[in-house]
Formats: C-alpha cells, sequence, structure tokens
C-alpha cells in the first residue's frame, strides 16, 4: 500500500544557461523532510557544463544528465522522465524555491485517493511572497483559447486553503504518478514551449485521472509578474501554440468560433497592436507563429 511507504520521489528540472538559479534550487531542496527522492537536472545543451559547478555544491540526491541539443521544455522533460527511477515524478522549475513540506504534502493527495493522476503546489511569486500566481486554473474557454489561473496576482490570504480538483496542471511544478506517464502518455513535444501542459492534462483528465490543487503545498517562483511578457520568442510561441492546442482539443463548432474570433479580432488587435508600439519583431514572430499552422500538421507521432 502506498500509504505504508515512502515511494520514491523523481525530481526533474531542466536547466539552460542558468547554473547559478539551478543551484539557488538546489539549495533549497536541500530543506525538503521527504526522505526518498532523487533530483535530475537536465540540462539542455548550456553553453557551459553546469557539472563543476553543481558538484561544487555537493547537493544530495543530485545527478546531472547532458543533453547534446535543447530540447525544449516538453521534449526535455521527456527526456528526464525516462531516465527517472521514481513511482512518481515532480516536473519543476528550476527558478523556484521549494518548502520543506513540499514532498509530502503533494503526495499525500495520491494516498488518499487513487483517482488522481497529478497534484499541484500553490504558487507564489518568490520576489512578491505574499502574491499569489496559481491556485489552480479555470476552464479554458473553447470557443477563444483563453484561460485565467485561480487567484492569479491575488493577495493570500487565505482564500484558496481549499484542496480540489482543477482543470489542469501548472508547468511549473506539477507531480505526476508513473501510472499516468505510461497510460496516457508525456508531454506533446510537438508543442516545444507553452500550453503543453494544457495539451497533456487534457489528455490526463480523458484518461479518467483527475488533477488536484494541493492547497497545503506551496512552492516560489521567481518568474517576473512583468518581465518577457513581450519577447518574441514567447509571442511566436504563445500564437504557435494557443492555436494548434485549439486544433487539437476543440470540437468542429468550436474550432469554427475560435478560428472567426481569432481571425476577425484577435489577430487584428494584436497587429495594430504592435503597430502602435513599434515592436516589428514581435509582429514578425507574431505572424511566424499563425503562420505556422497553415502548413504543419496538428498531430505527430511525439
Amino acid at each position: 500500500m502506498l500509504k505504508d511507504r515512502k515511494p520514491l520521489i523523481s525530481i526533474i528540472t531542466l536547466n539552460y544557461n542558468q547554473e547559478k538559479i539551478t543551484c539557488e534550487f538546489l539549495k533549497s531542496a536541500m530543506g525538503l523532510k521527504y526522505p526518498n527522492y532523487e533530483i535530475l537536472v537536465c540540462d539542455m545543451a548550456s553553453r557551459i557544463d553546469p557539472t563543476p559547478l553543481i558538484e561544487l555544491g555537493n547537493y544530495p540526491h543530485t545527478t546531472v544528465l547532458l543533453s547534446p541539443e535543447n530540447l525544449g521544455f516538453a521534449a526535455g522533460n521527456n527526456w528526464g522522465m525516462r531516465k527517472a527511477k521514481g513511482d512518481f515524478f515532480f516536473i519543476v522549475n528550476n527558478d523556484t524555491e521549494v518548502t520543506e513540506n513540499l514532498l509530502d504534502n503533494l503526495l499525500q493527495p495520491f494516498i488518499e485517493n487513487p483517482q488522481i493522476g497529478v497534484t499541484c503546489p500553490r504558487i507564489h511569486y518568490f520576489h512578491s511572497p505574499d502574491i499569489i500566481q496559481y491556485a489552480g486554473f479555470n476552464k479554458m474557454n473553447m470557443y477563444t483559447g483563453r484561460v485565467a489561473g485561480v487567484g492569479d496576482m491575488e493577495k493570500d490570504v487565505g482564500q484558496y486553503d481549499i484542496s480540489g480538483p482543477t482543470y489542469a496542471a501548472h508547468g511549473c511544478a506539477m507531480m505526476v504518478k508513473r501510472e499516468v506517464a505510461e497510460k496516457a502518455g508525456m508531454f506533446p513535444e510537438k508543442f516545444f514551449l507553452y500550453y503543453e501542459e494544457w495539451d497533456w492534462s487534457a489528455r490526463i483528465l480523458k484518461a479518467g485521472y483527475k488533477i488536484w490543487y494541493a492547497a497545503d503545498a506551496l512552492i516560489y517562483h521567481k518568474e517576473s509578474m512583468s518581465v518577457g511578457k513581450e519577447n518574441p520568442m514567447k509571442v511566436y510561441y504563445h500564437t504557435r501554440n494557443r492555436i494548434l492546442y485549439m486544433r487539437r482539443n476543440s470540437n468542429f463548432i468550436q474550432l469554427l468560433v475560435f478560428t472567426l474570433f481569432f481571425v476577425f479580432f484577435a489577430a487584428p488587435k494584436a497587429i495594430i497592436t504592435y503597430l502602435a508600439k513599434r515592436q516589428f519583431e514581435q509582429l514578425k514572430f507574431f505572424l511566424k507563429g499563425m503562420a505556422w499552422n497553415l502548413y504543419s500538421p496538428s498531430y505527430s507521432p511525439v
């Protein structure tokens, strides 16, 4: 029985030219109370091999795996899961810092309900530690492709202290039962970056599992609340994958309405905004993201 033992948890985190940030994560993980875990630092072909710096820190339970190429978020985490030994995979961003009971509190819902396939912690912004980034996800609007996180940007005053099912896992921090990856597959590698957790979540739910927001599990995310929103590559993948997600997961009517909404409202608004701000690089990548969907199939072997 799961409740009578301490199953091995494989903590999987990607590193790409952020060895100092990764070491800060590993240092925080030294405070974890859960006794049975391994940490796999999956390096995505960084300019500098992070192994010497990580070995210098003498972080326990830690192995560095070096990929010969940058596989992206989706394929990189899949690569890590294939090499992991654990009964559970804890997929977590390297720009986070953990709390001591995080693993225990993420594992507990699996013990209580075998239908649960994924658990996610409450996520706070590291530099604004009383502000929520994630307390679950609201249901995606299948006519616009838009989604909002529960509690995003709210001050945490205990309003989301009740755990429960949610519509999708957050790619920043999610614990996945190995059985789920074996039965529902892993991250869709076609996405590379952004929306991949939504597509995987949709398949996990269709496979009959629950995705659970664990309110008593807390992690801090160093992502800025404002910086990076206009990054051209982020514009490209958000645009490309928002459309791709809808192509893969909506029915005919939903896709028709979404297409009309995007072509006649979302795209013109974005184009006018980028032109008005003279953000020509962002505009180029927005158009490239749209165009990609015209010639690329929505499904592939991975």
